[in-house]
């Protein structure tokens, strides 16, 4: 019953102006899932208010699952989630994703979905 693999990426020491660029971060996160295969079905981007610390976020619907980032521009903090099913590698996304973030130190957790009955998810 395996359903996809979902990764978790943490990234620290983003600059500021990225960290407040929905618009960038829409983009990249479009064009990483179609270079990776998947087929985008809808996007959407916020920049928060001023009730919210700055920062921003951006989602990439994907008919495989989707791919979304959340940041917190005054601590450098970029939350990444790439969640794909079928034949898409979740790892192809985050690895453009990368290139485009350099010198960001960044912690990857994959989880395993929807594992047989029994066995425990690998996080």
């Amino acid at each position: 019953m395996y359903k996809g693999k979902h990764l978790l990426v943490d990234c620290r020491n983003v600059p500021r102006e990225i960290c407040l660029d929905d618009r960038f971060l829409l983009i990249a996160l479009a064009e990483a899932a179609e270079q990776a295969g998947a087929t985008v079905i809808s996007q959407i981007r916020y920049k928060f208010g001023s009730e919210s610390p700055p920062g921003c976020t951006a989602i990439v619907m994907l008919d495989e699952s989707h791919c979304s980032a959340h940041t917190y521009a005054d601590q450098g903090l970029v939350a990444l989630d790439f969640f794909t099913c079928g034949t898409t590698d979740p790892w192809q996304v985050w690895r453009l994703i990368e290139a485009k973030l350099p010198g960001v130190e960044a912690t990857v957790r994959e989880v395993d979905r929807f594992t047989p009955a029994g066995e425990p998810a690998r996080v």
